[in-house]
């Protein structure tokens, strides 16, 4: 049977913000793959990208190695895989190479490669799986053992006497616990402990629970598990959360689903289990205004141990939050936020400028709301086209040679917008500037009110205030400036 080398091409250390901000997770996605593999009776090892400097140290890997498949298989459940970074596909491409030179098959899968098969398999890739992979991958490899044709597996693209051929997609994985638990032992766990302890004092390991999500944001894309939503069961997820917990010291969790706990009654079943097994930990989701301003998500939320909840807010003005299809309000992003902080959860925005026909005022309401509501934490982007999207579509016509981000804090905006290229960047810095004088502000008020209830970082947040506070007032109209800086109308 053929011995099998997973990779995958997301390196921390390719994308400097991320580097810096080292919120390093093992890839999900591949150690789920090679867990199903290994099931099967095939020897698998790993070279993990995460931590490393150069896909260059993948090389004497191979020779130690002498694997048959290269399979590089991305962490579909890293949001940072669903778009394509260049400094990535590069590093993707420049593994090939490497394989080649060893005389291994070379499986790929990915989002980009999905996407973008065509340019995988010119770079020499074999066979490139299209869509959801684990039971696709078990497919492939069980008929190259048997040397079987591609033709009769459904979700790859190959090549085949100089043409490029796309075989139908396999259906996604409806019952999520016949996987076997991802392949942890892998992983070198003290690498990523040590890092997480060094730079956060604590360790997080992370977990997905469901795949997909049925919501139809027009500017975001699935290209692995499209718009069905699967969920393992409660009792799965505590089973591997007892392996992190227990054996790995995880005191944290970073659950990847798109939306944590959709399925109705799912977070209770959940919360009661962690109770009954005793388990301590903290978590952060990502979920939607909507869905928590209803029933006792909050609270079952907030009894399992819920530290912080990202929410997909996106934009402050509703006008914007219906050209996107987000499906939620404004009044709605208010109210969870409240409901949040009477439970003691934090909350996080992420938010998106420049999506089509944003203009002045919307920016105002984005900032103003982030203002009023002051979340732990925001994360700015700028509106990115996916392929397979509607925005997409709508934009790609203005296109041109450049479609993709070299690293995820570019924000290069890649069609006509209402202000110009590298406005955006600067309007990122400018929001974060008020923001962060904002928490100092508040911070303050807490010091002088309350200066045994903040933590360091709060403490820190406060006395920044005297610096914060007199260079940013000078900067009350900046948004005014950018525009007419950038020769933007208002």
């Amino acid at each position: 049977m053929p011995k099998i080398l997973f990779t995958h091409s997301y390196f921390l250390y390719l994308d400097p913000k991320q580097w810096k901000a080292a919120n390093a997770y093992p890839p999900l996605g591949t150690l789920y793959a090679a867990a199903l593999l290994r099931e099967n009776g095939y020897e698998v090892s790993l070279f993990d990208s995460m931590l490393a400097h150069s896909p260059q140290q993948i090389a004497p890997v191979l020779k130690s190695k002498q694997p048959d498949l290269l399979v590089i298989y991305d962490d579909g459940f890293n949001y940072l895989s669903k778009m394509c970074l260049t400094n990535m596909r590069e590093a993707a491409f420049h593994m090939i190479g490497l394989a080649k030179q060893q005389g291994c098959t070379i499986i790929i899968s990915s989002s980009d490669s999905t996407d973008h098969y065509e340019k995988y398999l010119q770079q020499g890739a074999d066979v490139v799986i299209l869509g959801e992979g684990e039971i696709t991958l078990l497919a492939l490899v069980n008929s190259l053992n048997k040397q079987q044709a591609y033709s009769a597996i459904d979700g790859i693209a190959y090549q085949e006497n100089g043409q490029t051929i796309a075989n139908k997609k396999r259906p996604v994985l409806r019952d999520l616990d016949l996987l076997p638990l991802p392949a942890w032992d892998l992983v070198d766990i003290a690498s990523y402990k040590k890092l997480w302890k060094k730079k956060h004092g604590y360790f997080s390991l992370n977990v997905v629970t469901t795949r997909g999500c049925t919501y139809k944001c027009n500017w975001c894309a699935k290209p692995l598990f499209g718009n069905r939503y699967h969920a393992r069961s409660p009792k799965n997820v505590v089973e591997e959360l007892q392996l992190l917990v227990h054996t790995f010291g995880a005191e944290h969790i970073w659950f990847c689903d798109d939306i944590f706990g959709l399925k109705p009654g799912w977070i209770q079943q959940f919360a009661d289990l962690v109770a009954e097994k005793k388990l301590q930990f903290t978590f952060k989701i990502q979920s939607r205004a909507d869905l928590l301003i209803h029933g006792p998500t909050v609270e079952n939320l907030s009894k399992a141990g819920c530290q912080m909840v990202w929410l997909g807010a996106e934009s402050g003005s509703q006008k914007i939050l219906d050209a996107m299809d987000k499906g939620i309000t404004i009044q709605q992003i208010y109210e969870s936020r409240k409901l949040l902080q009477a439970h003691g959860i934090q909350a996080a925005f992420f938010l998106q400028f420049g999506y089509p026909g944003e203009v002045k005022t919307d920016i105002q309401a984005t900032i103003r709301m982030v203002l009023d509501l002051l979340p732990e934490d925001i994360g700015i982007s700028v509106t990115y086209p996916l392929p397979g999207t509607q925005l997409y579509e709508r934009v790609k016509a203005e296109l041109k040679e450049k479609t993709n981000w070299q690293d995820s804090d570019e924000l290069s905006m890649l069609f006509h917008n209402t202000y110009p290229e590298g406005f955006y960047k600067d309007l990122q810095r400018y929001v974060h500037k008020l923001y962060r004088r904002q928490k100092s502000i508040q911070s303050l008020k807490k010091l002088v009110h309350s200066p045994f209830s903040l933590d360091r970082k709060q403490i820190r947040s406060a006395i920044s205030a005297f610096y914060r506070i007199p260079a940013a007032t000078l900067k009350d109209h900046s948004l005014d400036h950018l525009i007419i800086r950038y020769g933007g109308s208002f």
